[in-house]
């Protein structure tokens, strides 16, 4: 059986803004699902985020639903694994360069390293690192 994917939906203010803010944390844009209104980013080979403008965004969306606005509500945290504690740092620090912010204080544990940043709209990302160790037991 193929891996299952997942394609991630989130609406942005200015698709170009944020295909570039992406684009600065390393992860690449896949053309073939992508037009004037809408950009897939690939996070992996079984993971990608499409950000859509949000007129385009609401053309999927339930009747009578609104657009969370993420800057001041909470709906997602979208949670990435890191392979290391540089990695996880390398993340969030592209992000913030990219004009990212950080919404709280990283997270050290005995077992996980993790911190937290949103992008443009205010969607709430994680990158966690956990001790392999710990993961087997």
């Amino acid at each position: 059986m193929a891996p299952q994917m997942i394609f991630v939906n989130l609406p942005v203010k200015d698709v170009d803004a944020s295909k570039a803010f992406y684009g600065k944390l390393g992860f690449s844009h896949n053309p073939q699902f992508s037009d004037e209104t809408t950009t897939c980013v690939v996070l992996s080979d079984t993971i990608f985020v499409m950000l859509l403008e949000e007129d385009k965004f609401k053309s999927f969306m339930a009747p009578g639903k609104e657009i969370s606005d993420a800057t001041k509500v909470t709906e997602v945290m979208l949670t990435l694994s890191a392979e290391s504690i540089d990695e996880v740092d390398r993340l969030a620090l592209a992000a913030l360069a990219a004009g990212g912010t950080q919404p709280k204080d990283p997270m050290v544990r005995s077992f996980m390293y993790g911190r937290s940043f949103t992008d443009l709209d205010g969607h709430h990302w994680e990158a966690f690192w956990m001790n392999p160790a710990a993961v087997h037991g």
